[in-house]
């Protein structure tokens, strides 16, 4: 579904990616796991078009990305839950939901429409008339996983989801991110709280200094104590 090959990015005379490469299989949950400053929301970056400097490769379905503008990636098909949400405050809830609003591909898998995302967000139906900047944290944060749905996404991105989220909404999110799991959506998750990513990941690829290090299936990652402690900064109890 989505591939990235030999990847190098970044900002400004450096390079924040070197050489990086994963795949995202579809109706897979990829992990991309490491410590702060690794290289995770540069690669989402990089895959919706928004670094300055890139070479490398990136397909969406056999079809290169590079090069082309952020709208039409995500027209595409490529959909990016940011680090930190970005909902639009002024707007109610189910306003934001709609100004992302796209019709369904014929032969897509997962279709949305705001009755389907108030069955996965309920508490969103009940706060459909009120403003975003009323939200919680986590209203806010499903907020932008759901608008994000709307996209009518292949491939959705999510950067730190938990991120600033208190203990309930962080498994709040996973019991999301397994539902769209089940639902077949192909996602890749940038994620340091490791308990949650190894919750819902298929594979994971661990990045160092913007390439990758490590690669292998969660049940792997699981059993490797010292790669945990080493790279993912867990503390693992003998």
């Amino acid at each position: 579904m989505l591939e990235l090959r030999d990847v190098y990015g970044g900002y400004g005379e450096g390079f924040v990616l070197n050489g990086l490469s994963l795949t995202v299989e579809e109706g897979q949950v990829v992990g991309l796991l490491g410590r702060n400053g690794a290289g995770k929301t540069t690669t989402m970056r990089a895959i919706m078009g928004l670094l300055p400097r890139l070479a490398g490769e990136i397909r969406l379905r056999g079809q290169s990305l590079v090069g082309l503008p952020p709208h039409v990636i995500a027209h595409k098909g490529i959909a990016l839950v940011p680090q930190g949400r970005r909902i639009f405050p002024s707007l109610t809830v189910t306003e934001n939901l709609l100004i992302g609003a796209r019709p369904p591909r014929p032969d897509q898998r997962v279709r949305w429409t705001v009755e389907e995302i108030y069955q996965l967000f309920p508490i969103l139906k009940e706060r459909g008339k009120i403003r975003g900047t009323l939200l919680s944290g986590g209203e806010q944060q499903m907020l932008t996983i759901a608008r994000s749905l709307m996209t009518q996404p292949l491939v959705l991105l999510c950067d730190e989801p938990s991120e600033g989220l208190a203990p309930v909404m962080v498994q709040r999110v996973g019991e999301i991110l397994q539902r769209l799991k089940q639902a077949g959506l192909s996602i890749l998750l940038a994620e340091q709280n490791i308990d949650l990513a190894l919750s819902v990941i298929d594979v994971a690829y661990i990045v160092e200094e913007g390439r990758v290090i490590w690669q292998g299936s969660a049940a792997e990652l699981v059993g490797n104590r010292e790669l945990q402690e080493t790279y993912l900064g867990v503390r693992v109890e003998a």
